[in-house]
């Protein structure tokens, strides 16, 4: 960055953070509402303006808020969602050891095997095996497995990969939406809105389910020239020789332990409120510990690897940003900045709930299509939070935020982590490009159709309400 860019820049926070100021206590705010919208705010802003520096803006807004004295140490760290972190350290652990035995890539493979073998079957296999992986692992590393075998059979029939890996990273976002692992916005949004894995299976994978066909329809149209070509070659090249090049050799001794670990994770995951219950533990106890569990046997197993699982697979950066901006999100919670936003919108809302979802739902997702959906949605929570108490909602509005949140993703190219990490591995692997308005083009009708059919959902059936 020039340092005229970093002076308009500078620029822009300083009036931004002034006008928060200014309008807290034009609204009446007392200080420490103030001094903590203004903290959360420094954090918000700098990391949305300066992107490489968020820690630093994290740490910044965090030492503010207990500089002003609006919260002690105590309830700072308290506030901080350290269950989070710690489920977030062993699901990383799980996912690193689990790449490095192969275990995905050989389930990817054995999944894209079906008979009578044409476009749209494969397409569909991408997309449904796309939202499932990201379903169960995170949607970074999810994308990156399925790139990789688009990339094999895209070569092999000669056709651009392209227009599949933008399918494939569309579903991904959509599957992100499906349980609690699949995207950090999942786990915040279940533990602050006091949701089990079972509510999301329960409510929230059907719906990304359904999701998918809409996807799937809105691909076959956007997409027809593609798949008809990619049917010409199939035709062409035959597809047994595709499937012997596609299967790998049998899972060796580590792969299936790999593989039992894995499964053991998930049946925890999925079992864990049961298992609460049973055990008497406290909500979430189980769902956040289970990955170190796993974690803790894979080290001691793996233990010639286990610092290069901790000091490689672990996003240390990342986790100390989320520790601070959890921790500010916790402040403005607590300290009554969310309750008063919240009711400053009802008094132009009123108690219209098809007007209030419909603003958290497309609200969240365009500005989770321009910003990181993770800050969107740790800034936002206090305020749906307030917004489901005061009107009763008890869980409606909280999934119209996870949907908002993983559909807006995406609308652009910089819509989500994994569209970023696909540009970047098809510039890497390809020495290929994709313009922002050729994905925009797409993305906007992939995601306004999907969300109009969530809205509709939503607010039709009683099953959400």
């Amino acid at each position: 960055m020039d340092n005229k860019g970093l002076l308009h820049k500078s620029i822009v926070l300083a009036l931004c953070l002034s006008g928060i100021f200014l309008l807290g206590s034009f609204l009446g705010f007392p200080k420490d509402q103030i001094c903590a919208l203004f903290a959360f705010s420094l954090s918000i802003l700098g990391t949305l303006l300066f992107w490489n520096f968020r820690l630093s803006f994290a740490f910044l807004g965090g030492v503010l808020i207990l500089v002003t004295r609006v919260t002690t140490l105590e309830d700072f760290i308290r506030l901080s969602s350290m269950e989070i972190i710690f489920f977030l350290i062993g699901m990383m652990i799980l996912v690193g050891f689990l790449r490095e035995i192969g275990l995905f890539t050989y389930m990817l493979q054995r999944s894209l095997i079906v008979k009578n073998i044409n476009a749209k079957k494969i397409t569909f296999m991408l997309i449904l095996t796309s939202a499932l992986l990201a379903c169960v692992v995170d949607e970074v590393s999810s994308i990156i497995f399925m790139i990789m075998i688009i990339f094999e059979f895209c070569d092999y029939f000669e056709v651009d990969p392209i227009p599949f890996i933008i399918t494939s990273v569309f579903a991904t976002n959509i599957g992100s939406a499906g349980t609690v692992l699949g995207n950090p916005i999942g786990l915040l949004i279940a533990t602050k809105a006091g949701l089990t894995f079972e509510d999301f299976l329960k409510y929230s994978f059907p719906l990304m389910i359904l999701s998918l066909f809409v996807l799937t329809i809105v691909i076959f149209i956007i997409f027809k020239k593609v798949l008809n070509e990619l049917d010409e070659k199939i035709k062409i090249y035959g597809p047994n020789e595709f499937l012997i090049k596609l299967l790998q050799i049998p899972p060796d001794r580590k792969m299936k332990i790999g593989a039992v670990c894995f499964m053991s994770t998930l049946v925890l995951i999925a079992l864990h409120h049961r298992i609460e219950i049973m055990l008497g533990l406290e909500t979430n106890t189980v769902l956040l510990m289970a990955p170190l569990l796993t974690s803790a046997f894979i080290m001691i197993w793996r233990r010639h690897r286990a610092r290069v699982y901790i000091e490689k697979d672990v996003e240390w950066w990342t986790l100390l940003f989320f520790i601070f901006l959890f921790a500010q999100a916790g402040v403005v919670a607590e300290t009554g900045v969310a309750n008063n936003i919240a009711e400053k919108l009802m008094l132009y809302m009123s108690d219209n709930k098809a007007a209030i979802v419909s603003v958290i739902l497309f609200g969240t997702a365009f500005v989770s299509s321009a910003l990181d959906n993770v800050v969107v949605v740790a800034g936002f929570i206090p305020i749906v939070g307030s917004l489901s108490n005061i009107l009763g909602l008890k869980h409606l509005l909280w999934w119209a935020f996870l949907f908002g949140a993983c559909f807006g993703g995406n609308i652009t190219i910089v819509g989500s982590t994994a569209n970023i990490m696909a540009i970047g591995t098809i510039e890497k692997e390809r020495n290929l490009s994709i313009g922002f308005r050729y994905w925009l083009k797409i993305g906007i009708i992939v995601g306004i159709s999907t969300m109009v059919f969530v809205l509709i959902m939503l607010l039709s059936l009683p099953y959400y309400k």
